[in-house]
């Protein structure tokens, strides 16, 4: 990932503004519990990268809730963007990245005279704010996830038999499979672990009925979005 891409989102936002108006859309809290306190001064890169999976599995969780209420009219479902904004996922998962993101976060983005994205940074606070960036850099790769899509369904209806008669179940090999998919699968963004439905599939098998059916409905519903 280069900075270039980076770059490039930055003009296209500069020149071309969003097209869907955001100033008349009031911010929506997002609750943060759960997630480190990070100061008062805002930081230029992401704390949330690098405090092991639980503080990063909490950042995406949460994140995910703040960015579908607050930036997916916008920036897409799953921060795939429409055409009409950026694509946010290419923007890069360190501190140029970071930087650009925080920014245009606290600040909004204003075009003759016309609010297209509001000033997020004292109504929403800054724990909200790289919760959010962390869901949006773990956006899996497209590509990534078609190709893997036929293995994935695989897996799936194998849960799904598992569920219902687990007499032949291996699920040690059902997690080492999918974890091994999970590790496959890229970000756009650079940032080293994607948010797979593979990778949370893999941790909600516990060699029962509900945690095989569980990981089940995770792929169904993360391949249904996917197409």
């Amino acid at each position: 990932m280069t900075i270039r891409i980076a770059a490039a989102a930055l003009t296209l936002l500069a020149g071309t503004g969003l097209a869907l108006a955001h100033g008349d859309v009031a911010p929506q809290a997002v609750d943060t519990t759960g997630l480190p306190e990070v100061g008062e001064e805002w930081l230029i890169e992401n704390p949330y990268r690098d405090q092991g999976m639980e503080v990063w599995q909490a950042a995406v969780d949460i994140g995910a809730s703040g960015y579908n209420q607050n930036c997916a009219r916008c920036h897409g479902l799953g921060a795939v963007s429409g055409g009409l904004a950026p694509d946010l996922r290419y923007l890069e998962a360190e501190e140029y990245g970071d930087e650009w993101y925080v920014e245009r976060f606290r600040y909004g983005y204003t075009q003759n005279g016309t609010t297209k994205m509001p000033e997020f940074g004292d109504l929403l606070g800054q724990e909200a704010a790289w919760a959010i960036r962390t869901y949006i850099e773990t956006r899996p790769d497209d590509v990534a996830m078609e190709d893997a899509t036929p293995e994935l369904k695989g897996i799936r209806d194998q849960l799904l038999a598992w569920a219902e008669d687990g007499s032949g179940a291996d699920p040690d090999a059902a997690k080492s499979k999918l974890s091994e998919i999970a590790e496959s699968i890229e970000t756009l963004s650079g940032a080293p672990l994607a948010d797979s439905v593979a990778y949370r599939a893999a941790f909600q098998i516990d060699g029962s009925a509900e945690g095989y059916k569980l990981a089940a409905e995770t792929l169904t519903i993360g391949l249904s979005a996917a197409q």
